[in-house]
């Protein structure tokens, strides 16, 4: 599945519409008819995203939102409101109590499921990395001193110098930010020579229909500009525009015609997300490359791995979704540091894990926990899945020998590999028990192959 779903709305034709809809995109819904069985459910589920109507029965949508958001267990869960009524204070009240977008009845199917698209994405890059700085924690390394936050930067960048100046002068009363008008033709080349906005405001048309969203792909291709914050500003025929800009990456989107105080509320929301995921990517770039990582192949470590791995098979089993393990070893390696050297060893070792890290997802796990044994977890997959990254991970290590930085001959080198599954009834330690008891399977069946481990149970 891709995500699962909390419907709340108190007619019942409505909630199975919607689940309809989202069963089609295979999502997994749940279903709530009041304020106090959603905020039950909220808290029980954990579900990924809360589809919430403002009408209900035994109390404001608004409220359970405010509910939700003042709650740690519920906070960072995204919310979506639906309304019929067309009443702008409303919608206003709804994003100050913290919800992410609201939207208005009849529903708009494309924009609306590129937007939850869009949360999904965003929860799953924010939890996993909660998910480490968690771990980091456990581990006992505190989090550093909290610089003081001054003003963020804001940049606008308007088809004409003119409309960015009024949206300048629109958000000077409502924004204690600094706001720089920039110029879309000149942004890329000039992001260089001085500080990089933490939010930019680009309008979805510049030149031409479109530029503003290739503007907005090339800022997310730039390591400079990757984790900025985009907010769209749509255009007056904008549905097509606003479904293409949350699939190509825009933080939120703008309205046209939004008032300021909409505008400031959306561009503060992005700046405050901006400064989380800052500081907690400053937090495990800080902390966890010192302490977690091998110095030789600039791996996790097993200190690091196997508290991670417990924290990764609890998320799977509270939101009922399977994870794998793999470990991982070089066939005949002592033969290679015995007739080689141990330098060459190394330059394997690096350029293994190397190949290993290339071949994962970002919030995959890849550890090196002993000579030349690795550990990999694979969380959100299914078997098949697992199956095959494991089998490409194979095939990318024993396809093409290892070169050697002296210009010496290339070492060929091969890979055995176990599996296991999660989460199952086993414990974390007994997966990996598994997973090595597989692999010795791997080892005496020949080496370089990939083998499943079997549970007793």
């Amino acid at each position: 599945m891709a995500g699962k779903i909390l419907i709340v709305d108190d007619v019942a034709t409505n909630r199975i519409v919607l689940k309809v809809k989202l069963a089609s995109a295979f999502y997994e819904t749940v279903q709530a008819a009041c304020g106090a069985e959603a905020l039950k459910l909220a808290r029980g589920m954990r579900p990924d995203l809360v589809l919430l109507d403002v009408e209900l029965p035994d109390m404001n949508g608004i409220e359970v939102c405010r509910r939700l958001k003042a709650d740690p267990a519920t906070s960072d869960i995204p919310v979506v409101m639906v309304t019929a009524f067309h009443d702008h204070a409303r919608k206003m009240e709804a994003l100050a109590a913290g919800a992410e977008e609201v939207f208005w009845k009849p529903l708009d199917e494309a924009v609306l499921m590129a937007r939850l698209r869009s949360l999904l994405r965003a929860r799953e890059t924010a939890e996993q990395l909660g998910l480490r700085d968690g771990t980091y924690r456990e581990l006992g390394f505190a989090e550093g001193p909290q610089p003081f936050a001054g003003p963020a930067l804001v940049g606008l960048i308007a088809g004409r110098a003119e409309t960015a100046l009024a949206w300048k002068r629109d958000l000077t009363g409502h924004l204690n930010d600094r706001l720089q008008v920039l110029d879309g033709t000149a942004v890329l080349g000039d992001l260089g020579s001085g500080p990089v906005p933490d939010v930019f405001v680009v309008a979805a048309d510049l030149a031409r229909p479109g530029d503003g969203l290739t503007l907005m792909s090339e800022l997310r291709s730039r390591p400079a500009t990757r984790f900025s914050a985009v907010c769209v500003m749509l255009p007056r025929a904008g549905r097509d525009t606003a479904a293409m800009a949350l699939d190509l990456g825009a933080s939120d989107l703008i309205e046209p015609g939004a008032d300021p105080v909409e505008m400031a509320l959306r561009i503060r929301t992005q700046i405050a997300r901006k400064r989380q995921s800052d500081r907690l990517r400053a937090s495990l770039e800080n902390g966890l490359r010192l302490a977690m990582t091998d110095p030789l192949t600039g791996l996790n470590n097993r200190r690091y791995a196997l508290p991670h791995l417990a924290r990764i098979a609890e998320r799977a089993r509270a939101a009922g979704r399977q994870f794998a393990v793999m470990v991982l070893d070089l066939d005949r390696f002592k033969a290679i540091n015995d007739s080689r050297g141990h330098a060459a060893g190394d330059a394997v070792l690096i350029e293994v894990a190397a190949r290993l890290r290339g071949n994962l997802r970002a919030v995959d796990l890849l550890a090196r926990i002993g000579g030349e044994e690795f550990l990999v977890a694979l969380p959100d997959t299914t078997p098949e899945a697992a199956q095959a990254t494991a089998e490409r991970l194979r095939r990318v290590i024993g396809d093409r020998p290892v070169p050697m930085p002296d210009g010496a001959a290339a070492i060929p080198v091969t890979l055995s590999i176990g599996l296991a599954l999660g989460p199952g009834p086993a414990s974390v330690e007994d997966l990996v028990d598994l997973a090595d008891r597989a692999l010795m399977g791997s080892k005496a069946d020949g080496r370089n192959i990939v083998t499943v481990g079997r549970s007793a149970a």
